[in-house]
């Protein structure tokens, strides 16, 4: 008899084609999110389970006592229970690697439509305003030739680092450690967190979340960064202090910030984020290409197979490794 699995989002055909070879799969194919009781009941007798964001906690594992593998189609885990996973001995595995490239494109879109104000100008033709005199409040600043921070130089960071290089800035970076292979390939230069926040142009977060890293950029942070500096976000929401951002931009601590996460999503219709003309925002949109979406879901597919059939999964998370 084959071993059950679950695919609780809607994925391509090929995705559920190669899990179909090894398993008895059932899969939700609504474009909306599954619901949390439609998930629970789904994994009841499933062996395996590929799912995104949703928390896999206590009473998930309890509902799914055959479960022995969860495979996330996110980089990110943080809805892991990490303990609790461990207890019941259920693995636990991520996608990164094939997502750096469209990150750090929407990165650098998020750069150029922040310092450019192309969505301002955009609004602008639209409305049919061009017959109207061009002021200065709709001039930009350059990116080319300024100064990039990036606070974490993993492999999406380096990602970015490399395009950067492309529009000629100087890239620095902060690390949990220092990364000599992103020194001598790309250039980049250590700098410790404060002096990273004074004097970069451009501020990228790129950490993941934990306990260390949350709400790291707040208000202290805010407060060193340039006032012609520009902050963006495409780690995980966070990691910022969301009001402290709010406040920083209201009061022009900073010139302006691009944001693809935030602290809730889908963000409140009455977040104060929304009102502020020097916000670039994005719907946590970092990985949705087409091609990128389906290879993360084979990555996933690929990960849960091979648990399931006893091999080590090529990404599992290291906080469930022996």
């Amino acid at each position: 008899m084959k071993q059950k699995v679950y695919v609780a989002l809607k994925v391509d055909d090929g995705v559920k084609e190669y899990l179909r070879q090894f398993f008895d799969m059932a899969s939700w194919d609504d474009e909306e999110v599954i619901p949390r009781e439609n998930l629970l009941a789904s994994v009841a007798d499933c062996d395996g389970v590929m799912l995104a964001g949703h928390k896999v906690d206590e009473e998930l594992l309890r509902q799914a006592p055959r479960l022995r593998v969860v495979s996330n189609v996110t980089v990110g885990y943080n809805n892991f229970d990490i303990a609790a996973m461990k207890q019941r001995q259920v693995l636990g595995t991520n996608t990164p690697g094939v997502v750096d490239d469209s990150t750090a494109d929407l990165v650098f879109g998020l750069i150029l439509a922040t310092a450019r104000k192309i969505p301002q100008l955009d609004q602008y033709v639209k409305d049919r305003r061009w017959t109207e005199e061009f002021t200065e409040e709709f001039y930009g600043t350059d990116v080319h030739h300024t100064t990039l921070g990036i606070i974490g130089m993993g492999r999406i960071g380096q990602a970015i680092a490399k395009r950067a290089r492309g529009f000629d800035m100087r890239i620095l970076y902060h690390n949990r450690s220092r990364n000599l292979q992103a020194e001598e390939a790309l250039g980049a230069t250590y700098r410790p967190l404060d002096s990273l926040l004074g004097e970069a142009d451009f501020v990228v977060l790129m950490t993941p979340l934990s306990a260390e890293t949350r709400h790291l950029m707040g208000e202290p942070q805010f407060r060193q960064m340039k006032q012609t500096a520009i902050f963006i976000n495409a780690s995980r929401g966070g990691t910022v202090d969301q009001p402290a951002l709010v406040k920083a931009l209201q009061e022009g601590w900073i010139m302006a910030a691009g944001l693809d996460v935030f602290a809730a999503e889908p963000i409140d219709v009455n977040d104060p984020l929304l009102t502020l003309p020097n916000v670039v925002t994005v719907p946590h949109i970092g990985t949705a290409t087409r091609k990128t979406s389906f290879d993360m879901a084979m990555l996933a597919a690929r990960n849960l197979t091979a648990a399931l059939q006893g091999r080590q999964p090529p990404n599992l998370v290291k906080e469930l490794q022996d």
